[in-house]
């Protein structure tokens, strides 16, 4: 049997005292803290400690990959602010009413008790690649909220970086579900759209006329294809509670064309014919009587009235009763400092708070961006050891061609790196890491979004015989017009359907995946 070690972490306290009381609860509060990290920190002499920061797609499926890889000895560590598993795809079922809370989340810390992976409910503050003065290795520093939030490092041998995107609301004034207008990207903002999407069916049934407005709240946002899902379910909704003829229904995009979807749009094979995605996006909202409005930078949102303006420089206003408008998304903010204490934020992550890897991050023209410049292994250049994945990791450039209007605003679709790529990455690096810790020579695997497929099926209305949605797949994601000239992808692998067949597919996949995340009997066998 071998001996077990104590790990006691230090931590400081961050709370104002101002009587005999305060400290006495502080005392009390700071009592309890020690008595679980001394818990908690008792482990067993393990080989090496990775901490995976984030448990979303991307943190999940690595955690979980490298607790099945590697053995016992190795330590396996999730830190994440949130105690709950969200299936963010189904989060626009739940943003209508068709889904409850506990259909999309499950609590993560008995799933990862039952396999044996650590996990600290905090927040990531910064990163010290080299130590402190005050801890020699390696370590995250992590803030416990409560009361008094307590902050305590998280010592490493290797990190992966998966906390995905701050929504950042505040890029535009009255933006987000603390002001004027909706949004899906959280389970608590996609149950106040849900409310507020039924309150005013009730209004409409009882005579009133509604205008909703549905797409991004910002020149630079990313997931157009989540708020194409949104607008397009919101109008089968409609319809489904019998008010359709009530309510005036528009998407709003930053997009250049409907269909770009931030990859540039594309060609797909779709009944023998190829299809540009701009002609399936307008088809699909025009059969649906869904006006759109593109090259749209929203400047600003006030109590029912949006104001935006265009790539041409002209402003315009429109008034709303309900508006899910998705925000831009930067990195959470994590900071980096050396050993010294020197701050080398600047040279981890890019000015968006993304974290720079392996990509080629030199500015050039659109016309000089090459498939090569995307990432392959998501490894830190600066420090091996640690890696970014999902959405974390900091694009080289986007894939759209950028603009800007007159006025040097730029309304362009940023690059996505949700769903199935991020799951991949996040597998891929796990085994990089995991064949290191093997002893196994090589480079670490790749995973360049421009090597990788992707498969998307977007929802456009709920229910067993009447619902339907678009399947597409792409090859590969970020188009490569080295390999494929004329239009970037392979068209054997980039295709396109619409119908009830896909919804089927997208319920579906919806248990699978939430049974993969749970970790059940056979989870691994499930692709990503």
């Amino acid at each position: 049997m071998r001996s077990a070690r104590l790990t006691i972490l230090p931590f400081t306290v961050q709370t104002p005292v101002q009587s005999l009381h305060d400290l006495q609860s502080v005392s009390h509060r700071v009592s309890r803290f020690r008595e679980e990290v001394l818990l908690s920190g008792v482990q067993e002499d393990c080989m090496s400690k990775i901490v995976i920061l984030g448990a979303g797609v991307a943190g999940h499926t690595a955690a979980s990959f490298l607790r099945k890889w590697l053995n016992n000895s190795h330590d396996v560590t999730v830190v994440s602010p949130l105690p709950n598993y969200n299936w963010i795809p189904s989060n626009i079922w739940l943003g209508l009413g068709r889904m409850r809370e506990e259909q999309v989340t499950f609590p993560l810390a008995p799933v990862y008790e039952r396999a044996g992976i650590r996990f600290e409910q905090a927040r990531a503050i910064a990163i010290y690649p080299e130590g402190s003065g005050d801890l020699s290795s390696p370590h995250v520093v992590v803030e416990k909220q409560g009361d008094s939030p307590l902050r305590f490092p998280v010592p490493y041998d290797f990190l992966i970086n998966a906390t995905g995107p701050r929504l950042n609301f505040d890029a535009t004034e009255g933006l987000g579900p603390e002001k004027f207008t909706d949004s899906v990207c959280t389970v608590s903002h996609a149950t106040a759209a849900a409310k507020h999407f039924l309150d005013l069916v009730e209004r409409m049934r009882n005579g009133a006329r509604c205008r909703f407005v549905v797409g991004a709240g910002h020149g630079m946002c990313t997931c157009q294809g989540a708020a194409f899902e949104y607008v397009v379910n919101l109008e089968f909704e409609l319809k489904r509670h019998g008010v359709r003829d009530r309510a005036e229904v528009i998407f709003l995009t930053s997009e250049y064309e409907l269909g770009d979807f931030g990859m540039g749009g594309a060609f797909v094979r779709r009944n023998g014919y190829i299809t540009p995605t701009n002609i399936f996006t307008e088809s699909v909202l025009a059969e649906r009587n869904v006006w759109s409005i593109t090259r749209a930078h929203v400047q600003k949102v006030e109590n029912g009235l949006i104001h935006y303006e265009n790539l041409a420089g002209e402003e315009h206003k429109m008034n709303f009763d309900m508006a899910m408008l998705l925000p831009p998304f930067t990195g959470v903010g994590l900071s980096a400092y050396k050993r010294t204490g020197e701050e080398i934020t600047t040279q981890l992550f890019a000015a968006n708070a993304f974290m720079k890897v392996d990509g080629n991050y030199t500015s050039k023209p659109f016309e000089e961006w090459k498939a090569s410049d995307w990432p392959k292994t998501y490894q830190s250049p600066v420090y091996p050891n640690i890696f970014a994945a999902g959405i974390a990791f900091a694009p080289p450039h986007t894939i759209s061609r950028p603009y800007k209007n007159p006025r040097g605003i730029p309304i362009y679709a940023t690059a996505p790196r949700t769903g199935m790529p991020s799951a991949t990455i996040g597998r891929v690096v796990a085994r990089s890491i995991a064949d290191k810790l093997e002893g196994k020579q090589g480079e670490p695997y790749g995973a360049s979004m421009a090597e990788l497929g992707a498969a998307c099926v977007a929802s456009a209305g709920s229910g067993w015989l009447r619902g339907t949605a678009a399947s597409m797949t792409v090859f590969p994601i970020v188009p490569d017009y080295d390999r494929y000239p004329k239009y970037g992808r392979d068209l054997r692998y980039t295709t396109g359907e619409i119908g009830l067949a896909g919804h089927w597919i997208k319920m579906i996949l919806h248990y699978m995946f939430l049974y993969k995340a749970q970790l059940r009997p056979g989870w691994r066998l499930i692709p990503e």
